[in-house]
C-alpha cells in the first residue's frame, strides 16, 4: 500500500521512477531539495520532512549570529551542486565569503593511489586553513569518513589535531559510519559538530525497547549485523571479515556505547520514520481522503549566547575597530578588505563598518573616531579675556566722555563752549556715550531683543554723531559767508540750521532701520557649521543687504563730512573745528575701510570682535580729535579761554 524509505535523494528519486507507475506512494524521511521532484504533478513523492531549502536559511543566520563571514565548505562531487547554487548566492546576499569550497570524492579508488594521495593533500590543506575557523559539510555518513580519515592521515597520534581548531556545521543529520578499525580513534570530532536536525518528540517506551533488544532473543539477521558492526566481534556462525576481533554473545549493552556510534534517544530521521508509518495507519483507517497539515517553519532563534562562549571567530582578516572602515584589499573576495582610519569628520561605532558617518550638526567625533561629543554653545562673553578687555574699554571711554560732557557744561559759558554752538556738542558726545554704551550689546548673550537692537542702535548713533559733525562743518561756512557785505546766509547763522541737520541725516538712517527691522529683522541662531568643535551662538542679521545699507549710509556722511571740513579747513575763523573734524573723518574713515575685510574674513567670537573694535577705535578717533584740545585749553590753559583769543588776523 506505501513504501517508506529513501535517506538521500538520489534512492528516492530511483524508486519514484518504478513505483510512480503502481501509484504507490513513498515516504521519504530525508531532508533534501525536493524541485526535482515537484515538477510533476503525479508524483507519489512524500516528504516527512521540510524542504531541505529552509535549512539553508538556518545557516545564514547562524553565520550572521555569530559573525562568521570566511567559510570553508566540503560536499560531495555530484550531489552537492545544487546545495552550491542555492547556498552560494544566499552567502553573496549576505556579505559571506567562501575561502574553499572541497568536493569530496564519492568513490574511493584505492587502485589510483597518485589521485587519491593528491586528493588527499589537498583536503588536508583546506583543513589546517589559518583564518577559516567554520566548515559547512553537505553531504552523507561517508563524507565525514573520509574527513576523518584525511585528518589522522594528517596527525597519526590524533592528538592536537582533532578538530584542527574548527567548527564543524553539518547540513544534515548524519548517521555516522564507523567502521571496526575507526572504533579506537578520537570520537572528540563528533562532539563538537553542529547539526541542523529534524525536529522530533520524545516517545515513550522507545528507550525502554533498546534497553531490552537484544540479538539473542530477537532472532533477526539484520539486528545481528548491526550488533557485530557496534561492539566490534562476530558471531560465531557468521562468515565476517578477520578485521573484527572478539565474538558477539549477544548480551552486550547498547547503553555502554558512546553517543556518536548510538543513541538512546529517537533521532529525527527515526521521528520522521515513526510519523511516516503512522501517517500510512491514519491514511488506511480514513481511507477517504488524505489529509496534508502544512508544517510551519519558525525562524532560527539563539539564546544569548556570544561567540567567546561556544565558537572561535571565522573571518578573512581580523575586525576593523571602531574608528576604521573596511576598504577592500584589491584582486580579494570582498569578505577581504584593509581598515582605513576614518577622515576628518567621521567616526565609526562599531566593529567592520562599510563605511565611516558624520555626526549629527551638533556634535564632533572625538579623538579616535569612535563617537561623538556634544559641541558646546560658545559667544563672545564679559567673562573671558577678550570680552572683559573690549567691555572695560567700552565703560572707560563712556566714563571719559561723560567727564567731558560734564567739563562742557560746566563751562558752557566760557568762549570755547560757546563758539562752537553748544547744541550740537552736547549732541555729539551724547552720542558717543551711547555709541561706547551700544558695544555692550555686542558682548552680552545673543537673544531676540539683543539681535534686535544690536545693529540699529549703533547705526542710529554713529548717522547722529557723524550728523553734529557735518552740522559743525556747514556752520563754520555759512558763518564764514554771512559775514560777506549782503550776504543772504545771514538768516541760517543759529541752532535752526543745526538742528535741521543732524534730524535730517538722522532720520533717514532711523527710516533704512526701521525698513529693516519691520522686513527681515535680526534673529539669534547656532552655527554649527563654522567650527568643528564648538557651536557658535550668534546674531544672523537678516538682510545683508540692509546690514551694508546702515554701513553704507554711515560712510557716506562721514565722506561728505571729510569733504566740507577739508575746503573750510583754512577758513580765518577763530577756534575752527574743521581741521580737527577732518582728522576725526580721516581716522573714522580708514577704521571702517578696514573693518570689511576683517570683518568678511573672520567667523563667530572673532567676527563680533572686529565690529566692537572698530566701534570702539572709531568713537574713540572722534572723541580724541574734537575734544581734547579744547579740553586742554579749558582744563589746563583757562588763560586762553578768552574773548581775545577769539580775535584772529591775517
Amino acid at each position: 500500500m506505501a513504501i517508506i524509505g529513501g535517506l538521500d535523494a538520489p534512492t528516492s528519486s530511483y524508486m519514484m521512477q518504478t513505483i510512480n507507475i503502481f501509484k504507490i506512494p513513498q515516504l521519504t524521511y530525508g531532508s533534501f531539495a525536493q524541485e526535482e521532484f515537484q515538477s510533476t504533478k503525479l508524483s507519489s513523492l512524500y516528504c516527512m520532512v521540510p524542504n531541505e531549502n529552509y535549512q539553508y536559511m538556518g545557516v545564514i543566520q547562524l553565520f550572521l549570529h555569530f559573525g562568521w563571514t570566511w567559510i570553508g565548505v566540503f560536499t560531495f562531487e555530484t550531489k552537492g551542486d545544487h546545495f552550491l547554487r542555492k547556498m552560494q548566492l544566499l552567502l553573496l546576499q549576505n556579505r559571506i565569503c567562501v575561502a574553499f569550497i572541497q568536493k569530496i570524492p564519492e568513490h574511493i579508488n584505492l587502485e589510483n593511489f597518485p589521485e587519491l594521495f593528491v586528493s588527499i593533500t589537498i583536503t588536508s590543506n583546506k583543513l589546517i586553513d589559518q583564518k577559516a575557523s567554520v566548515f559547512l559539510v553537505y553531504g552523507d555518513s561517508l563524507t565525514i569518513a573520509w574527513l576523518r580519515t584525511v585528518m589522522v592521515l594528517h596527525d597519526p597520534e590524533n592528538k592536537e589535531s582533532t578538530l584542527f581548531r574548527k567548527v564543524w556545521i553539518l547540513m544534515n543529520t548524519i548517521d555516522f559510519i564507523l567502521t571496526g578499525f575507526q572504533r579506537s580513534w578520537d570520537l572528540q570530532l563528533f562532539h563538537g559538530a553542529l547539526s541542523f536536525t529534524v525536529h522530533s518528540r520524545e516517545v515513550p517506551g522507545f528507550t525502554e525497547f533498546l534497553q531490552v533488544i537484544k540479538p539473542s532473543t530477537h532472532k533477526d539477521g539484520f539486528l545481528q549485523e548491526v550488533w557485530q558492526q557496534l561492539f566490534d566481534c562476530i558471531f560465531s556462525k557468521a562468515n565476517l571479515p578477520s578485521t573484527l576481533s572478539g565474538t558477539c554473545n549477544g548480551e552486550e549493552n547498547l547503553e555502554n556505547l558512546p553517543a556518536p556510534l548510538f543513541e538512546l534517544q529517537m533521532t529525527g530521521q527515526s521521528y520522521s520514520i515513526y510519523n511516516a508509518v503512522y501517517a500510512v495507519a491514519h491514511s488506511l483507517h480514513e481511507a477517504v481522503r488524505s489529509r496534508t497539515q502544512a508544517r510551519e517553519i519558525q525562524r532560527v532563534e539563539f539564546l544569548d549566547l556570544q561567540p567567546w562562549q561556544v565558537l572561535p571567530v571565522s573571518l578573512c582578516n581580523d575586525a576593523c575597530s571602531p574608528g576604521y572602515w573596511k576598504k577592500r584589499a584589491e584582486g580579494k573576495a570582498f569578505c577581504c578588505y584593509d581598515c582605513v582610519p576614518c577622515p576628518e569628520a567621521k567616526i565609526s561605532n562599531q566593529a567592520d563598518m562599510d563605511d565611516c558617518f558624520e555626526c549629527s550638526q551638533d556634535h564632533y567625533p572625538n579623538k579616535e573616531k569612535k563617537g561623538c561629543i556634544l559641541k558646546p554653545v560658545m559667544f563672545l562673553t564679559f567673562e573671558e579675556t577678550l570680552g572683559h578687555s573690549l567691555a572695560s574699554t567700552s565703560v572707560c571711554f563712556f566714563l571719559l566722555t561723560s567727564w567731558v560732557l560734564g567739563t562742557f557744561m560746566k563751562h558752557r559759558n566760557t568762549p570755547i563752549v560757546k563758539a562752537n554752538n553748544r547744541f550740537l556738542t552736547y549732541t555729539l558726545l551724547v552720542s558717543l556715550q551711547i555709541c561706547f554704551l551700544s558695544s555692550l550689546l555686542f558682548l552680552s548673550q545673543p537673544g531676540k531683543v539683543t539681535c534686535l537692537l544690536r545693529q540699529p542702535t549703533f547705526g542710529i548713533t554713529f548717522s547722529v554723531a557723524i550728523s553734529s559733525l557735518l552740522a559743525k562743518t556747514i556752520t563754520v561756512v555759512v558763518a564764514f559767508m554771512a559775514t560777506k557785505p549782503g550776504s543772504q546766509m545771514r538768516k541760517w547763522v543759529g541752532k535752526r540750521l543745526a538742528f535741521w541737520a543732524v534730524f535730517s541725516c538722522s532720520l533717514c538712517q532711523v527710516c533704512i532701520c526701521i525698513l529693516w527691522l519691520s522686513t527681515s529683522p535680526p534673529f539669534p541662531e547656532l552655527d554649527m557649521h563654522s567650527e568643528l568643535q564648538e557651536m557658535i551662538l550668534q546674531c544672523n542679521e537678516g538682510s545683508a543687504s540692509f546690514f551694508y545699507c546702515v554701513l553704507g549710509y554711515m560712510g557716506i556722511l562721514a565722506i561728505a563730512s571729510f569733504i566740507v571740513a577739508f575746503l573750510a579747513r583754512k577758513l580765518p575763523d577763530s577756534f575752527n573745528e574743521a581741521k580737527f573734524i577732518t582728522f576725526s573723518m580721516l581716522a573714522f574713515c580708514s577704521v571702517w575701510i578696514s573693518f570689511f575685510p576683517a570683518y568678511l574674513s573672520t567667523k563667530g567670537k572673532a567676527m563680533v570682535a572686529v565690529e566692537v573694535f572698530s566701534i570702539l577705535s572709531s568713537s574713540a578717533a572722534l572723541l580724541g580729535c574734537i575734544f581734547l584740545p579744547k579740553c586742554f585749553i579749558i582744563v589746563l590753559r583757562p588763560d586762553l579761554n578768552h574773548r581775545e583769543q577769539l580775535i584772529k588776523r591775517n
